[in-house]
């Protein structure tokens, strides 16, 4: 929201909890939502609109048409939930179709989110500014999330190892280690010394393509999801071999 009112003369926000990004088993029955204090921090920063329709008006009775894409769901986090990128890219077409704004600011922290909004925007030339914002993160690391309100105390202290385990990897490849296996067997070790924790998925990328990488040679993504208990948190860092 600072990034918008920074960028834009009028401000919108949509607030929606999409329906059709969740899978039957995942959490859209209990995702935190808190309506009076997003309005609240709306209004701090200067927000002119808050768009919040309902689930019926969003997809009435015989709806039928969604957006899908080819390549880059077929990484990270759309291996193990299938057609989550499908509601994301159909629900954000029609917000942009909906509120018809000239530029849109996404958080970087779901950066495969924003990789294929970015590529929907180019694919179907949308007239659509995209910003990033950088991940915004505790004191302590955590990177923010709506899902962190579900997290027990313990469930806390356990979630901070997704950050750790990016800074070993970065400790590591600083040290000479460039094999992606290494670093990515690393940062596991990591996760793993904490209880409660399922990796879904640690991969090193390119931030493009979202493609494996097997040797970091270049700038990489390193992407991580990690299931805590039953809340399920991502994270992800920047690699950079050493000049």
């Amino acid at each position: 929201m600072r990034k918008g009112r920074e960028l834009a003369d009028a401000l919108i926000v949509s607030l929606f909890v999409n329906p059709t990004q969740f899978g039957p088993d995942e959490d859209f029955a209990s995702y935190p939502r808190d309506t009076e204090r997003d309005l609240l921090m709306a209004e701090k920063t200067g927000v002119d609109a808050v768009f919040i329709p309902d689930a019926s008006e969003m997809y009435p009775e015989g709806f039928q048409t969604y957006v899908d894409q080819e390549e880059l769901p077929r990484h990270l986090c759309g291996l193990s939930r299938p057609g989550h990128f499908r509601g994301v890219l159909t629900v954000v077409v029609k917000l942009f179709n909906i509120l018809r704004p000239n530029m849109a600011v996404f958080g970087e922290k779901d950066f495969q989110q924003l990789a294929v909004i970015r590529q929907m925007v180019r694919d179907l030339d949308l007239n659509i500014q995209i910003y990033g914002v950088p991940t915004v993160r505790e004191a302590d690391g955590l990177a923010m999330s709506s899902r962190n309100a579900r997290l027990s105390p313990e469930q806390r202290k356990t979630a901070l190892s997704l950050y750790q385990s990016l800074q070993e990897a970065k400790r590591c490849l600083s040290e000479g280690e460039t094999r992606a296996d290494r670093l990515i067997d690393a940062a596991a070790k990591v996760i793993r010394k904490h209880p409660e924790t399922v990796i879904d998925y640690i991969t090193i990328c390119d931030p493009q393509t979202l493609a494996d990488l097997f040797v970091v040679d270049r700038r990489a993504l390193m992407a991580l999801a990690v299931t805590i208990g039953d809340i399920r948190l991502i994270d992800h860092t920047m690699l950079a071999p050493a000049d």
